[in-house]
């Protein structure tokens, strides 16, 4: 899916997760790791489904994907690259390191806009 594709989906635009973050969701779905908090979920089994985004900057240049994680099964649903100055401003912003972040600041003000939240 590309961005226009994925705003047109008002109902997978709806279940994006903003506060979502890698880490998290591991922690959800496949360890029984620290939540938000203790009530974030009401239960921690297969019919779970997240949809968040993650910037990964294992390979150049870093890309921005839209997941979705139900249970142990991961699916991306996108793969885009961000804009040039928003991709220097992030690499700049975490020095340079190699992982999969969440979305955050300026890249998700950019994202939303892009798909018109």
């Amino acid at each position: 899916m590309n961005l226009c594709e994925i705003k047109k989906d008002h109902n997978l635009v709806n279940s994006v997760d903003w506060e979502m973050t890698p880490e998290e969701a591991i922690a959800l779905h496949l360890e029984w790791g620290p939540l938000r908090s203790q009530t974030y979920y009401n239960s921690r089994d297969n019919d779970n489904e997240t949809v968040y985004f993650v910037i990964n900057t294992w390979k150049k240049p870093p890309i921005l994907t839209l997941v979705r994680r139900k249970g142990f099964d991961s699916e991306e649903l996108g793969n885009f690259r961000l804009p040039n100055n928003l991709e220097k401003e992030f690499m700049n912003g975490i020095g340079k390191y190699k992982g999969v972040y969440a979305v955050e600041g300026n890249v998700r003000k950019w994202l939303k806009h892009e798909l018109g939240i």
